[in-house]
């Protein structure tokens, strides 16, 4: 059991340190083509492909093949949650209108970037001693 616990965790582990390593060398490469002010730097870029690549990945895991589940871990936990988490969002998204409850998938946008920037600026405020 053990054993196959670590094996889970070596390989959300290296696919984490891929995506990273991606995320940072696109993100350089950008930078160094657009400058820092292509909006907002890489980031934008980086969450699109991302979202593009978990559609295409968990298409091909869950609809296409009959791929072993630790391929998910690698590719999506791994990579890409090293790569973006924005991918992940955009494909909860995605499966609550495909299922039917755009209302919800709405509510998850509206919610995620309202929510998010509002801890953004009380992380930053709280740092800055305000």
């Amino acid at each position: 059991m053990l054993k196959i616990l670590m094996q889970r965790h070596v390989l959300v582990m290296l696919g984490a340190a891929f995506g990273g390593l991606a995320r940072y060398l696109l993100g350089t490469v950008i930078a160094q083509r657009y400058g820092a002010r292509f909006p907002p730097g890489a980031t934008l870029v980086i969450n699109v492909t991302g979202c593009f690549f978990i559609g295409v990945i968990m298409t091909l895991l869950t609809e296409r093949f009959q791929a072993d589940p630790r391929w998910r871990l690698f590719l999506v936990v791994g990579v890409l949650g090293g790569y973006t988490t924005f991918s992940s969002f955009g494909w909860e998204t995605y499966q609550s209108v495909r299922d039917g409850s755009p209302v919800m998938g709405l509510i998850n946008i509206l919610a995620s970037v309202i929510f998010g920037y509002v801890a953004v600026w009380c992380g930053a405020a709280l740092a800055r001693g305000r």
